[in-house]
């Protein structure tokens, strides 16, 4: 069976700057013919939204507000609702990410003894959530441990479809109730050396699985010291492939189909 083209389902591509034109064009000769590439507020946005421009069908563009910073204020969030409503009314097709809660924010506040006020994350993750289920587009989540289940409660409370968790972690009725909202888990090269990721292998059914860097977040292991690429799906397709008694250009296969069946 020959695979089909690999996918890096999740990274910052506008985060490696100079980089990226190069990138891009290493890993389509590496065998990646797709990067979903993320954003983190309206700015990384229109960076992204270039970097598609230029790789049309290889740079799949998503649009939003990483959690993991200061919760923007109205005219910020009304700014960036603005700009992808205008272009999604223009029939452009692209994905709404990266979108969530602040798990690590919050976990980093209350270390220090700080309070931390969660209800504007929340607040705009369900806007985000209910501009994907109007538009009919997959959503790129980051929500690990609980706020797994927060994320489950939002996108069931506005009727969204197709979401992305990416990087998972969380329990098994976080697993649960993402495969019976039929969405998507992805995996990242740590899942080869990791201790806690590596036992969700072979937990997601793998109709449900993609393969992602989240570059450029640097990994360890066999990656330590290497600059994140997206070729290195290859080795996590592999990883996934063991996992699931299947041959590497078996996983492959379906990996890729899952990806473009929901970013596609």
């Amino acid at each position: 069976m020959r695979p089909r083209r690999y996918w890096d389902a999740h990274l910052h591509l506008e985060r490696y700057g100079e980089r990226a034109d190069a990138l891009v064009r290493e890993s389509v000769a590496a065998g990646v013919g797709a990067l979903v590439a993320v954003s983190m507020d309206l700015a990384s946005s229109e960076r992204t939204a270039a970097l598609a421009a230029a790789f049309p069908g290889v740079v799949r563009p998503a649009y939003g507000f990483h959690p993991e910073q200061p919760a923007p204020d109205d005219e910020t969030a009304d700014a960036l609702f603005a700009w992808m409503e205008s272009r999604a009314a223009s029939g452009e097709r692209f994905a709404v990410g990266e979108v969530g809660l602040p798990y690590y924010s919050r976990q980093e506040a209350e270390r220090a003894g700080l309070p931390f006020d969660e209800a504007p994350y929340v607040r705009l993750l369900e806007r985000f959530a209910a501009f994907a289920a109007r538009f009919d587009l997959p959503l790129a989540l980051h929500a690990v441990y609980e706020d797994a289940h927060k994320a489950c409660d939002v996108l069931e409370a506005a009727g969204a479809r197709k979401a992305h968790f990416h990087w998972f972690k969380g329990d098994e009725l976080a697993i649960e109730r993402i495969v019976r909202g039929g969405w998507y888990v992805s995996f990242t090269p740590d899942c080869l050396y990791d201790a806690e990721t590596r036992p969700l292998l072979g937990r997601i059914p793998l109709e449900l699985t993609l393969t992602e860097t989240d570059g450029p977040w640097p990994f360890e292991g066999p990656f330590e010291g290497r600059e994140t690429h997206p070729s290195m799906v290859q080795d996590v397709t592999g990883r996934i492939a063991e996992a699931y008694g299947l041959t590497p250009e078996q996983a492959a296969e379906t990996l890729a189909r899952n990806a473009e069946r929901l970013y596609g």
